[in-house]
């Protein structure tokens, strides 16, 4: 017998279909990804882009995964771990390259990986374009697709895969600049916190964001007389608010700047200027105005350093002396604690990979605009504005690209 559909029937028939329609244009959107994570080979950094437990979570979605056989060891991470989860181990640099669609690095490439990159390919990394016109122009050159961690950006300009190495190497350079004070090292010979009777080492931090507050609590918190200059009164406000008594505030320029590091056994360069090249805050004539032994660590190296004397230097050969004045300007510090950085980082750059090869990159950055910030270099084109202002090299709307 033939039953006439309700208007109820109907209506559930239809959304019924609505809604089994719309799981498979999500079905289709989901796509599988061959993901590679080489070995860094820059000098002694022993990170990996990928942790086991980061492996697992993009396997589980179908993605498949190549880490280059012992690249996670410097980290603590054997090929075994990786196996585990379903990874699997390439021998050599080239073969991760040849097989993956996206890169999962911690450093930029080297000149020896320029070759490797094909057109097309996702790099996810940290690049710091602004501070190497050669790296730029060799990603131009090879048409890959540059998604840089350190201009990935929220709408409250807060940087969520920077924040994590920020805070590594904010706290490093406290422990860094504390060994080099010593005198066997050649520093002015003080202890950062001083002992009854004798008064503390006075540590001068120049920029009071992530970096700058992170080695302001160590510097604090070994008993240092610390002072942390900032250009937004508002930052110093808070810093003012939640640091410890011995941490005092003070307005960065110029003057200010070149008064204080006469005076400062450390000073610790933390100034970042989003995807540009660092301001240049201690100029080369100030170190004849500093004490013999006086430490120079310039975190932001990685963006062209905020010392006028800054020039890269490598784990293996940390320092350099001008003037007397010891500088330490290591471009990977948090390379130097590989387990820590490690885990912190694929903490932070994990849910956004998952989205890139989800989605493809082009439908990730268009669903979310602080991955689309991270946008540096697509197809030939530079698409970050202060990138390309650091060359003076074609601009283009990262809108264009999608």
């Amino acid at each position: 017998m033939y039953c006439k559909s309700t208007p109820i029937v109907k209506f559930y028939h239809i959304l019924v279909v609505a809604v089994y329609l719309f799981l498979i244009k999500k079905i289709k959107q989901i796509k599988e990804m061959i993901i590679g994570v080489p070995k860094e080979i820059k000098n002694n950094e022993n990170r990996i882009a990928l942790t086991p437990a980061g492996a697992a979570e993009l396997v589980k979605l179908g993605h498949d995964i190549y880490v280059q056989t012992g690249g996670g060891l410097g980290s603590g991470f054997t090929d075994d771990d990786y196996h585990h989860v379903g990874a699997k181990t390439l021998p050599v640099i080239e073969d991760v390259y040849a097989i993956a669609e996206m890169i999962m690095k911690v450093k930029e490439p080297i000149e020896y990986e320029y070759s490797l990159i094909k057109s097309g390919q996702i790099l996810f990394t940290y690049f710091h374009f602004a501070s190497s016109e050669e790296l730029t122009k060799a990603m131009i050159d090879n048409g890959s697709v540059c998604l840089a961690y350190e201009t990935v950006e929220m709408d409250d300009r807060s940087l969520p895969l920077l924040i994590p190495m920020s805070e590594v190497a904010g706290r490093m350079s406290v422990q860094e600049g504390a060994k080099y004070l010593e005198k066997t090292y050649g520093g002015y010979g003080v202890l950062l916190g001083g002992v009854p009777g004798v008064l503390p080492a006075k540590v001068l931090v120049l920029g009071g964001g992530i970096v700058g507050t992170e080695a302001a609590k160590m510097a604090a918190g070994l008993g240092a007389d610390v002072t942390v200059m900032d250009i937004s009164l508002k930052r110093l406000r808070y810093l003012d608010d939640i640091m410890p008594a011995n941490v005092k505030t003070m307005m960065s320029n110029e003057y200010n700047i070149r008064h204080m590091v006469q005076t400062h056994d450390l000073v610790i360069g933390a100034v970042l200027i989003p995807g540009a090249k660092a301001p240049r805050l201690v100029t080369r004539d100030m170190l004849t105005t500093m004490r013999a032994g006086t430490v120079l660590v310039d975190v932001a190296v990685d963006q062209g350093g905020c010392f006028e004397t800054t020039k890269a230097t490598t784990h293996a050969d940390p320092v350099f002396i001008i003037d007397d004045v010891i500088h330490y300007c290591v471009a990977n510090m948090p390379g130097a604690v590989p387990r820590t950085s490690t885990i912190a980082l694929t903490n932070a750059t994990l849910p956004y990979a998952m989205q890139i090869a989800g989605k493809g990159w082009k439908q990730a950055c268009i669903d979310n605009i602080p991955l689309r910030r991270g946008l540096n270099v697509v197809d030939g084109k530079v698409v970050y504005e202060g990138v390309a202002e650091a060359f003076h090299l074609p601009y283009t709307n990262v809108e264009s690209v999608l």
